[in-house]
């Protein structure tokens, strides 16, 4: 399974890139395709039999189906229970983070954590977490390994900390959340391919394991805190941070859903 999401793709440097109906993403909707080709390519390669795309981008109509690699399927549309792990409790064998991007609160190329700008920390069983790091627990709980994640280089670094056997590739060099070094993506498509490929060896499930989870949740403003705070089970901890306590991974990813729904909706205009 290909778990792909936008602001970590070949390319891809600001908010325009990959903001649905713009130009730019027009522009970089076929970067993205092409990366995403690119690790299907390898992990056929590298023996796989099958596999799913799962669009883990905003509207989660980004990749191109038209120019899709014919062997794999894609699963696109929004309103998925799992969202960008929908597809992880069918059985896979192993699971790619691709387009992965570092977390809210710290330094990456449009770092960020679900909200693309209300949240500034999240954090999972006590640690600092990106999306990554909460998708990497719910694939644990299914008994599935992370084989490869893709991103800029912090984006790499972060998951050398949460999935320290994953192979990785950088397919870009953070200057500042909205700047990089760059490189074309005939380049990266060959690396992803061929860490695609050796990351095949690390394919096989696991015997996953349910357990409870804590996450806490910090706002850029004390209303939205508030807003979540009116869920049962979430808790106001301080005047912009909640946090609450799930009896597995996926009850914690489904409330976690909630909590990012309710405050997206408490936004008011320019003031948040």
């Amino acid at each position: 399974m290909i778990s792909a999401d936008m602001e970590g793709a070949s390319g891809v440097t600001w908010t325009a890139d990959v903001q649905v109906g713009s130009e730019q993403w027009q522009r970089f909707r076929p970067m993205f395709t092409s990366d995403v080709n690119a690790c299907i390519a390898g992990l056929y390669a590298g023996g796989a039999t099958d596999v799913l795309v799962n669009e883990a981008h905003s509207s989660q109509r980004n990749v191109l189906l038209e120019d899709l690699d014919t062997r794999a399927r894609m699963l696109t549309g929004k309103h998925k229970p799992l969202s960008m792990m929908q597809g992880i409790d069918t059985g896979v064998d192993g699971v790619v983070f691709l387009g992965y991007h570092t977390g809210a609160g710290v330094e990456g190329v449009l770092s960020h954590t679900y909200l693309p700008n209300q949240i500034t920390g999240v954090w999972l069983d006590g640690v600092h977490a990106s999306e990554g790091r909460l998708n990497s627990a719910l694939a644990a709980e299914h008994g599935v390994p992370v084989l490869l994640v893709t991103g800029d280089n912090l984006t790499c670094e972060d998951a050398n900390d949460y999935v320290p056997d994953a192979r990785t590739v950088a397919v870009k060099e953070c200057v500042s959340r909205y700047a990089a070094i760059c490189t074309p993506p005939t380049v990266t498509a060959a690396a992803i391919e061929e860490e695609s490929r050796a990351a095949m060896a690390l394919a096989g499930r696991f015997d996953g394991s349910i357990n409870g989870h804590r996450i806490e949740v910090e706002f850029d403003a004390a209303h939205l805190a508030a807003a979540t705070a009116v869920i049962p089970t979430v808790e106001q901890l301080d005047v912009r941070r909640v946090g609450f306590d799930a009896a597995s991974m996926t009850d914690a990813m489904k409330a976690f859903k909630i909590v990012t729904a309710i405050a997206s909706g408490a936004v008011e205009g320019s003031y948040g």
